[in-house]
């Protein structure tokens, strides 16, 4: 009822009721309206509902984490199948083990019985009677009634021991008889009900019949020990002295201690009150870790966030059995693909459980660093190796070392600077400004594009094949080579350059690549590693240097490339987010296998008609292309002469050094001279002139000329 009519039977005055409510006071009563506006519903958690907290619905899901998607159960039913198939396997190879086992254990339970039995066969419920009667008897020899009694004991227990012992023999004799006249099957069933009580009653307290499917474990866990370690980190509260040790503050476990593959998990909330975080527990690695007894390697540690249910005091654990990073390496996965889209995220590694760990690269810039053969490249190159069986990925390669890690990339890349030598810094700052002038053309093209083609400003895979803008993959090693070699206004302007390529270049479709080994601020200032959004580190010396190349603040935070030994080679941190972090052991890429995926990137490419730039031209790599076999010297010095015209003798030998010292190392000008003679090579003059000095020499095109003719037709 919303209205009422008064005044009288006229009807003449309509009142609405709505008007005359009190308005309700909304900073004492909570509510809401229905969606309809049909009226007002109190709210269930209003602060004097009594039934608020019962009423509440739990955030918490309503079946296991195993149980909630087909494919979480079909994945644990398929583990579970392959897990009884397995110990299937490993007991039916040691059924003959456990068939002579049974047999000893029911020789010694026969010995059991046999003893227990005894005192039953010899009537020694009768012996006690007999020998107090007999110590009676000679005590008083004269009581004939006491020895008659004796007489009378000794024969009740010479006749129990006939009829008890007469017993037993034959049941023994029936049971041999009836064994050795039976069906073999029959025979098979009856020995196995006599064997397999004996063999029960012959097991030891400790005795273990099957032997145990996994190896024994090397680390133990409870969650005193769990409490007990950070008690002695300093991160629970010791009680008052003569207290009880349970009233101590405690972490309580929202799961395990677990056994969880190869180690331990637990799932831990700190106590309230302790005035300790999560982010205390990850600095005290290395102390909980001497507290439970392993390596802080094996120690694998991490904040639970809101979003997986965590808060600020939540901490997941990991204690491996043993070092979780040693053995063999695993083969990447891109050396037998054929081809791979660069949108999709690259392979990279497996963490310490032996997950996949897979990196995003586009939108982002990458640095690896730390120490020297540490296997730093070849973490590197698999990014790099990624982006060649793409064949709408453009290479540009710089190597300030030089060597032959990165000479495969020739067949490929569209610029490949190689050393770090005053020719090599002029190219590798031409290839600055080139990307530079490429990234400013693409935006421009960006910005003419409509926003049904180009929604967000970026370059999307539609755009790349529509427009002819290939991902563009800035590849440099050994950063500190370059910057060292530089006069200081040349190495500002080419940090410059490198920080507006990783800052701005990713909208336009550039990936930067970057490693050094010493990435301290001379070498690698901090305003360019500080705009790097993937970072990755190998072992390093301290925790300083691994704050210099994850960024500051990581090791507190469990991010420690420190903590790595000689022996994790191709294992590193990696860092990719404010928070997010993982010990990656990286899968294994080898120099032979790197040059296949080139030499496979170079057949996509022509196929695309991608091939461009310095790959496009490349007397060597189109000799491999071809099959055409070059003389080792010949390929190797137009590699060193890659950006010079002419080059001094001494330079070219410190370049050929440089490349491969094995082959290399003890060679001279006479000894140059003749090999390249030998592969072909005629100089027209013994003597270049480079700034206006002479001295004995070689031209590029003297070198190239040696080249066969029909492949610098197939170039041309």
């Amino acid at each position: 009822m919303t209205e009422l009519a008064v005044e009288g039977a006229d009807m003449g005055t309509l009142h609405h009721l709505n008007d005359h409510r009190p308005t309700p006071d909304t900073t004492e009563t909570a509510s809401t309206t229905t969606a309809d506006g049909g009226g007002v519903v109190e709210a269930v958690d209003r602060p004097d509902n009594p039934l608020a907290d019962w009423l509440t619905v739990p955030d918490a899901p309503v079946l296991p984490a195993w149980a909630r998607s087909a494919a979480s159960i079909r994945a644990n039913a398929a583990a579970l199948v392959r897990l009884t198939w397995w110990h299937t396997r490993f007991h039916a190879f040691r059924v003959p083990k456990y068939l002579v086992k049974t047999v000893l254990l029911a020789a010694r339970g026969f010995f059991r019985a046999t003893v227990g039995l005894w005192p039953t066969l010899s009537a020694q419920d009768h012996t006690a009677t007999v020998r107090a009667l007999r110590a009676q008897v000679k005590a008083r020899p004269e009581d004939v009634d006491l020895a008659a009694r004796l007489q009378l004991a000794h024969f009740e227990r010479t006749r129990t021991r006939r009829w008890r012992f007469g017993v037993a023999a034959i049941g023994v004799a029936c049971a041999v008889i009836g064994i050795a006249l039976a069906d073999p099957v029959l025979q098979t069933g009856i020995a196995a009900a006599v064997v397999t009580p004996l063999a029960y009653l012959g097991r030891g307290r400790d005795a273990q019949f099957l032997d145990q499917g996994a190896p024994p474990l090397r680390v133990d866990m409870s969650a005193q020990q769990l409490n007990d370690a950070l008690r002695a980190a300093g991160l629970l509260k010791s009680g008052r002295a003569g207290e009880d040790e349970k009233d101590w503050p405690r972490v309580s476990c929202s799961m395990g201690p677990v056994r969880d593959g190869r180690g331990w998990a637990v799932i831990f909330d700190l106590p309230r009150g302790g005035g300790k975080t999560a982010s205390d527990v990850l600095a005290k690695r290395e102390v909980i870790a001497q507290e439970l007894g392993v390596d802080e390697i094996q120690v694998i540690m991490s904040r639970v966030r809101a979003a997986k249910g965590g808060n600020a005091g939540r901490v997941s654990m990991w204690v491996a059995d043993d070092d979780p990073y040693l053995g063999t390496p695993n083969p990447s996965p891109l050396a037998t693909a054929e081809r791979f889209s660069i949108w999709e995220p690259i392979p990279f590694g497996q963490d310490a459980r032996g997950n996949r760990i897979e990196v995003p690269v586009m939108w982002q810039s990458m640095f690896f660093g730390g120490l020297p053969r540490r296997g730093k490249t070849f973490t590197q190159r698999l990014m790099t190796a990624a982006g060649l069986l793409d064949s709408h990925v453009r290479h540009y390669v710089a190597d300030g070392k030089g060597g032959a890690d990165w000479m495969p990339m020739r067949a490929v890349a569209h610029r490949l600077v190689m050393g770090a030598e005053d020719d090599a810094v002029e190219a590798l700052k031409a290839m600055l400004s080139e990307l530079l002038v490429e990234m400013e053309r693409r935006f421009a093209i960006l910005r003419e594009l409509p926003t049904s083609i180009c929604p967000e400003g970026k370059l999307t895979p539609d755009i790349v094949a529509r427009y002819n803008l290939p991902v563009i993959f800035v590849t440099i090693d050994e950063l500190q080579e370059y910057f060292t070699a530089m006069e200081r206004e040349d190495r500002e302007q080419v940090i410059n350059d490198l920080c507006r390529i990783a800052r701005r270049g990713p909208a336009a479709g550039f990936v930067s690549n970057f490693a050094s080994q010493r990435p301290d601020a001379e070498s690698v200032p901090s305003k360019l590693r500080e705009i790097i959004t993937l970072r990755y580190s190998t072992q390093v010396v301290d925790r300083t240097s691994s704050d210099m190349v994850l960024g500051k603040g990581k090791a507190a935070q469990g991010a420690d490339a420190s903590v790595l030994s000689e022996e994790h080679k191709g294992v590193g941190v990696l860092v990719t987010g404010p928070a997010s972090y993982v010990t990656v052991r990286a899968d294994y890429l080898d120099g032979p296998g790197f040059a296949k995926l080139c030499a496979k990137g170079r057949a996509l490419r022509e196929a695309a008609g991608q091939l461009t730039g310095d790959a496009s031209g490349d007397v060597t790599a189109a000799a491999d292309a071809a099959g055409l076999k070059l003389p080792p010297i010949l390929s190797d010095a137009l590699e060193v002469m890659r950006h010079s015209p002419r080059m001094f003798t001494t330079d070219l030998l410190a370049g050929l050094v440089n490349l491969d010292e094995d082959v290399y190392g003890d060679f001279n000008a006479e000894r140059l001279a003749a090999e390249l003679e030998a592969a072909g090579v005629k100089r027209t003059s013994k003597q270049v002139k480079i700034s206006g000095t002479n001295a004995a020499g070689y031209q590029r095109r003297d070198i190239e000329a040696a080249v066969p003719a029909e492949l610098l037709l197939a170039q041309g």
